[in-house]
């Protein structure tokens, strides 16, 4: 039985992530408050496996979660895209005309923000988890309170669907790693499939620094899907660059991060891995 660690609680998202990317095999649930809980029982634990979230499609980048993951340790050791579907739910005997007040994650209120336009009279909670929300509602009968999760967290805290697909935007995707100890990484994934890697350098403060890396990826064939800088607190208008690549050959990988190497500070190859497909 695999034990993965995840912010949130049964239902969530990171719940239907886990459960989707580790399909048909057992696996027991750490549910953490905090991504820094995540990453804290891997250290704790060189056994457990964590899913954390990184980007999504409308609300961007999870900054905090890169620098948790290069300070970590952990690698990288798969990816898993996951369709976000937010619905509206509330205890049974509740109903549009009894809900005051709508409590979610506030990235899930924020993706949808034209739902709750047209129910403007609905006050907005922020709270730490949606299927938390959920949960709360139903533990503590809350009459006139409504949350914003998955249909899954909906269904398995007994509430009442009010309206599904509330979301703004329906092509709306979270991307989630797969990270463990360095020492289980190669039981995870095998290196020779994998097509895809996360790294993290940063650069000399000289002109031209960056297109030289990028032109010399470009050389090797080496397609780059992301690039993402954060600043180096205590060092000002110097960067920490993340970059996703992909590429068809691992030989050519290779060769391509020997090259950059010596133009790189503090190069770190965050995971090698597979690249993940989207599901619904």
């Amino acid at each position: 039985m695999k034990r993965i660690a995840i912010q949130g609680m049964p239902g969530s998202f990171h719940d239907i992530a886990a459960h989707q990317y580790f399909e048909g095999e057992q696996i027991q649930l750490i549910c953490c408050d905090t991504f820094e809980e995540v990453f804290e029982n891997i250290n704790k634990d060189p056994t457990v496996i964590g899913i954390s979230a990184i980007e999504n499609t409308i609300a961007g980048s999870l900054l905090h979660n890169y620098e948790l993951l290069r300070d970590s340790g952990t690698t990288v050791v798969g990816e898993h895209k996951l369709h976000i579907s937010h619905c509206i739910c509330c205890l049974n005997d509740d109903s549009w005309d009894t809900i005051t007040e709508v409590h979610s994650h506030p990235v899930a209120l924020m993706q949808c923000r034209k739902f709750l336009a047209r129910h403007s009279s609905l006050k907005m909670v922020e709270d730490d988890d949606t299927a938390g929300s959920a949960r709360n509602i139903s533990e503590n009968n809350s009459h006139g309170v409504a949350a914003i999760c998955s249909a899954a967290a909906a269904e398995m805290y007994g509430l009442k669907i009010l309206e599904d697909h509330i979301e703004d935007n329906k092509h709306n995707f979270t991307r989630f790693l797969i990270t463990c100890n360095p020492g289980k990484a190669d039981f995870m994934r095998s290196l020779e499939e994998s097509n895809k890697a996360s790294l993290v350098f940063s650069l000399p403060h000289e002109e031209g620094s960056l297109s030289q890396v990028l032109s010399i990826l470009s050389f090797y064939k080496i397609n780059m899907t992301k690039i993402q800088s954060l600043p180096i607190i205590g060092h000002e208008w110097e960067y920490l660059f993340y970059v996703d690549v992909t590429y068809g050959s691992l030989t050519r990988y290779r060769q391509s991060i020997d090259a950059i190497t010596p133009l790189t500070k503090e190069l770190k190859i965050l995971g090698e891995y597979k690249d993940g497909k989207q599901c619904e």
